[in-house]
């Protein structure tokens, strides 16, 4: 299965990076990557179509900016680590309105993405 990631998502290792503003984000996109690296696996399992894996990657890559840009915008959140962050920006109605806006359609199929890894997320925990 590693290597189906690797085929899927083969800068996971450098999204971290991609995201942080400063070198500290670095540290809190690693937790967030933590997170998200099973629900991308379980994408895999699911057989879905090739595009439909590029745009629940491409809106998880989104996701990880938007935590990263909100903690730079609201000291209340820079205190929290990264899973904590993603718990809380991600809820069953969907996820954050990301910033600079996007257009409606695409922001309900991020959305989409954010229902269907909150659900991933909360059966985990049930577990």
């Amino acid at each position: 299965m590693a290597n189906s990631l690797d085929h899927y998502v083969p800068d996971l290792a450098n999204w971290p990076s991609s995201w942080s503003i400063e070198e500290a984000d670095v540290a809190i996109g690693r937790s967030i990557v933590h997170v998200l690296q099973p629900f991308l696996i379980e994408l895999l399992t699911q057989q879905l179509a090739g595009k439909t894996l590029r745009r629940h990657r491409d809106h998880l890559w989104m996701l990880g900016g938007e935590i990263i840009r909100r903690r730079h915008d609201d000291p209340d959140l820079a205190r929290r680590p990264g899973q904590t962050l993603l718990l809380d920006l991600i809820e069953e109605d969907g996820g954050p309105l990301i910033w600079p806006r996007i257009r409606e359609s695409e922001q309900n199929s991020f959305d989409a993405t954010c229902r269907k890894l909150y659900r991933f997320l909360n059966q985990a925990e049930d577990l």
